[in-house]
């Protein structure tokens, strides 16, 4: 079986006819998965033209052909605004020519990718087709960050590479929620982020010593979610989930103008104040242009001893919610913990297993969420 780095010597010597450079040192040829003598890979292309799409498939099997790789399982897209705007700036093009005539027919929706919030402006380092989803509520204590973690897992589980920032800087929770007790480490001048159940994780938490107060103002905390983005070394992501922190201030306006093709999730409990308060933080998502993927009304009802349900925040409040903004109801998930023991291997303290019953249910919510993103 051949190599990945076998692979991208084999490619380097295609050169892309818009800047004139080898479609390798573009990053241009992502996804690459070798397997026996097959090998996938995607290839982004910087123009629309039919014969040279044809041109580059030719030559890329028959690249890979000489190294001994039978069948080659090729995607092809096209380059977003976004990776033409940063190809611009590496390579000191002027945007003018014929792949900037194919940007500028994304924006009128024959191209999908800006729309199905990939790639922001500010993009995290190493990342290469991304989706953003900021998980938000109108208050505190809905179980926000037990809906990202287990929904991270849940998308991990699924073969995703997944991460999370933990942007609730004031409240952070993500690394105690999920058992993470090391910190990160440096390498280079980059900051590697701590990986449990297969999600790579940053969060504030990691650098407050003895639960200390962070006693930050609004600039400072658009800095730190600004270096969580550019300065950890997350590798290639499918899905980079950021818990926001409760209602519609600084940190939530920031990921809106720096990540502008997020996804956002509302959290909500049935109680009628909060799905009250939470259409807040939803119609902020609106305003700024954000879609919203969908609603998860958290503590829904908890199960008694006899198997019955019992609604003690009331009903009603997660559909009333989604009817106000739209947007669909993704999950009623039940109240209570789950059922983990510190003795074992891989403990914490709020990720659901697969197999139960809630940990089924963040299942269901992770296909939905790749659903609505594929």
């Amino acid at each position: 079986m051949v190599s990945k780095e076998q692979v991208l010597e084999a490619l380097a010597s295609i050169y892309d006819g818009e800047f004139h450079k080898s479609v390798v040192e573009l990053r241009l040829v992502r996804d690459i998965m070798p397997k026996d003598d097959r090998v996938n890979l995607t290839f982004v292309l910087t123009t629309e033209d039919e014969h040279t799409k044809q041109q580059y498939e030719h030559d890329v099997k028959e690249a890979l052909a000489r190294i001994g790789v039978e069948t080659v399982n090729l995607r092809f897209r096209m380059i977003t605004e976004y990776e033409w705007n940063d190809l611009q700036r590496s390579v000191g093009q002027n945007g003018e020519g014929s792949a900037a005539g194919a940007v500028s027919g994304q924006k009128d929706g024959s191209q999908g990718a800006a729309a199905a919030g990939r790639t922001p402006a500010t993009s995290p380092s190493g990342a290469g087709l991304t989706h953003y989803i900021a998980i938000a509520s109108g208050k505190g204590g809905v179980g926000k960050s037990t809906v990202t973690v287990n929904l991270a897992v849940a998308l991990a589980r699924q073969g995703k590479r997944v991460g999370i920032i933990d942007a609730d800087i004031y409240g952070f929770s993500v690394p105690d929620m999920m058992g993470i007790e090391e910190n990160p480490q440096t390498e280079g001048d980059k900051i590697l982020p701590v990986e449990k159940f297969g999600v790579k994780v940053m969060s504030m938490g990691f650098f407050v010593q003895d639960n200390a107060p962070i006693i930050w103002r609004g600039p400072m905390l658009g800095k730190m979610l600004k270096n969580f983005l550019t300065e950890v070394d997350w590798g290639e992501l499918d899905y980079l989930l950021l818990d926001l922190p409760p209602g519609t201030g600084d940190v939530a306006l920031d990921v809106h103008q720096m990540i502008p093709a997020s996804k956002e999730i509302i959290v909500t409990t049935p109680h009628a104040t909060a799905a009250f308060v939470a259409a807040r933080a939803g119609a902020m998502a609106q305003q700024t242009g954000h879609e919203i993927l969908g609603i998860v009304e958290n503590m829904a009802y908890y199960t008694n001893r006899l198997g019955e349900n019992e609604y003690v925040f009331g009903r009603g409040g997660g559909a009333k919610l989604a009817e106000e903004l739209h947007a669909e109801l993704l999950a009623q998930i039940p109240l209570g913990a789950p059922d983990n023991h510190a003795a074992e291997p891989d403990y914490s303290p709020s990720v659901y297993k697969a197999d139960t019953q809630t940990g089924l249910m963040y299942q269901e919510v992770a296909a939905r969420i790749v659903e609505k993103l594929a």
